[in-house]
């Protein structure tokens, strides 16, 4: 058996264009979409990823603004700033950027953000909703892999849904969606005694641990659905396990996900690659919950 490849950009491609008849459907009626951006100092790692988030709202027809604060700003003056984003009727949505500077909670700064603001849906009131199957907004990343899941047209009612990892952007989020859908979810972690023991029956598996190769083949139930969260950046090595070099004379780096993708592909019925499966869909999702907010 190889598993078929759930192509996160295929499911992407259909997501924006949904939001982008969203968005023209709002502007009829008089609502225009506005997503603000708040960043703390200049850091060159998350131009690449604000140039994207400019750029797809672009082609959505929502309107993007980055407030970029000086890099001295406190906490107590970036609430400050952040509640008046909540004020300003016309802003409809706002994101913090991440990493914040030193000394700054963002737990606490991400919660001064009105609840229908929140299109990161980390709000306190937002992960609430999710518990009573009433989320409007829910992080994107956990969205993400519910809609990779659901894309592949198996029934997930009554299934076993394993969640590698306990984060409040993954693993909690993911387990409280799919409950909604009737899944029968496990959410296992540091401290769990077997891993193995509960991902080999699971039916669906998710795992979000930012540890590469930590599932290999014997792990996986075979027919099961893998979604492979994971982002991690290894060296590079050949098929002779000599390290690949780059112009320069340095070790190529590679990107790879949580689940040992080669060996998981002959097990498993459906599977995500890494790059190209979670993380475009979940660029995506920022931009349906920017619509989500406006018509909150």
């Amino acid at each position: 058996m190889t598993a078929r490849l759930i192509s996160g950009e295929v499911v992407a491609s259909r997501i924006k264009e949904e939001v982008k008849g969203e968005v023209e459907s709002l502007r009829q009626r008089g609502k225009e979409v506005h997503l603000a951006a708040v960043q703390v100092g200049e850091n060159p790692s998350s131009e690449v990823y604000l140039r994207s988030q400019s750029r797809l709202c672009e082609e959505v027809g929502i309107k993007y603004t980055l407030h970029t604060l000086p890099g001295d700003t406190g906490e107590e003056a970036l609430v400050a700033y952040v509640e008046g984003l909540n004020k300003d009727p016309r802003v409809s949505g706002i994101i913090l950027q991440m990493p914040l500077p030193k000394g700054i909670d963002a737990h606490e700064v991400q919660s001064s953000i009105t609840p229908q603001k929140d299109v990161e849906g980390m709000n306190l009131a937002s992960m609430g909703q999710l518990v009573y199957g009433k989320a409007r907004l829910a992080p994107c990343t956990a969205t993400a892999s519910v809609e990779l899941i659901k894309s592949t047209g198996i029934e997930v009612r009554g299934k076993e849904l394993v969640i590698v990892g306990r984060s409040a952007i993954v693993g909690k989020p993911v387990a409280l969606l799919m409950l909604d859908l009737s899944a029968t979810p496990t959410v296992c972690h540091t401290q769990t005694r077997d891993l193995a023991f509960h991902t080999r029956r699971a039916d669906i598996l998710v795992v979000a641990v930012g540890k590469p190769g930590i599932i290999k083949a014997d792990m996986i139930k075979p027919g099961a659905v893998v979604i492979d969260v994971g982002i991690n950046r290894v060296p590079e090595y050949d098929a002779q396990g000599t390290p690949v070099l780059d112009k320069k004379g340095k070790q190529k780096m590679k990107t790879v996900g949580d689940v040992d993708f080669e060996g998981a592909k002959e097990v498993a019925s459906f599977i995500t690659p890494v790059p190209g499966g979670v993380g475009p869909v979940t660029t995506v999702m920022l931009l349906k919950n920017a619509v989500e907010s406006a018509k909150m």
